[in-house]
């Protein structure tokens, strides 16, 4: 990801999942536009408006997603949405600290 902008951001899958997709924390990098993001091996393109509860649909499976930056509360789930929120192990240090503003829990892999 040399010279790729990266950031820690919160990403659920939303297509046939409602609101308890699987979701987690992990690090996005964006190509130059920033219409285009970054997950491993996962390519998304902006939904530019028209999805429906997502903002991006990842280009292999047309799947859409919802994909934020965290927020320091934790509270990225819409509120009638449920489930755990996994932590990537390479991120979990910088969010707890950076996004959360406090020491990890037990398990810092899961809010």
């Amino acid at each position: 990801m040399a010279g790729k902008t990266t950031r820690v951001m919160y990403i659920e899958q939303k297509s046939g999942q409602g609101d308890r997709g699987s979701a987690r924390i992990g690090r996005v990098s964006f190509s130059k536009s920033g219409q285009t993001l970054y997950y491993g091996d996962l390519e998304f393109q902006s939904c530019k408006g028209r999805g429906i509860g997502a903002n991006y649909y990842e280009v292999g499976s047309k799947e859409e997603y919802w994909i934020s930056g965290p927020k320091k509360n934790g509270q990225d789930r819409h509120w009638a949405g449920g489930g755990t929120v996994e932590i990537d192990p390479d991120v979990a240090d910088e969010y707890w600290r950076d996004v959360r503003g406090c020491e990890p829990p037990k398990n810092p892999l899961i809010t």
